[in-house]
């Protein structure tokens, strides 16, 4: 019976080890499956945080072409105004020019009058009493000069 236990202890402790490999193996094997779980989750997690930040980047990126195409026709507005601006501009000044220059004209021939009129003819404005017509070498009030400030020089 010695051997019997003997043996029997033996095969006991065979049993008890492989079973503890048993054991150790499925406490590996869930160990393993446990950091596939977690790798798998971790993976999914760092997927949806790119996924997000394309998301977040793709959402920016339609934002700042909305603002972009805003700006731009922002500036095409204010350089057609811009254009439109001076281009009145220049024909203000084209007529500044042209009136100044009527304004000369209009001050040498009030000066030739003044020079050919005179000083004491003052007392008629017509040529003719029974005609009524207007004799612009006797006018009384052609004795100034016509004088152009920037207040009357305003244009509608």
């Amino acid at each position: 019976m010695a051997s019997f236990s003997g043996t029997s202890s033996i095969s006991t402790k065979q049993i008890q080890s492989s079973g503890s490999e048993e054991d150790l193996q499925r406490l590996m094997d869930q160990k393993k499956k446990k950091r596939k779980q977690s790798n798998r989750d971790s993976a999914r997690r760092s997927r949806m945080r790119k996924q997000k930040h394309m998301d977040d980047l793709t959402a920016q990126l339609q934002r700042l072409q909305t603002e972009n195409n805003l700006l731009f026709t922002q500036l095409n507005i204010t350089t057609q105004y811009h254009l439109k601006l001076q281009a009145q501009n220049s024909i203000l000044m084209a007529q500044k020019t042209e009136l100044t220059q009527t304004l000369h004209s209009l001050n040498h021939i009030i000066n030739l009058i003044n020079k050919t009129t005179p000083t004491n003819d003052n007392h008629h404005c017509y040529n003719n009493i029974n005609n009524n017509f207007m004799n612009p070498m006797h006018m009384p009030c052609l004795n100034q000069p016509i004088v152009a400030t920037a207040d009357n020089m305003f244009l509608w």
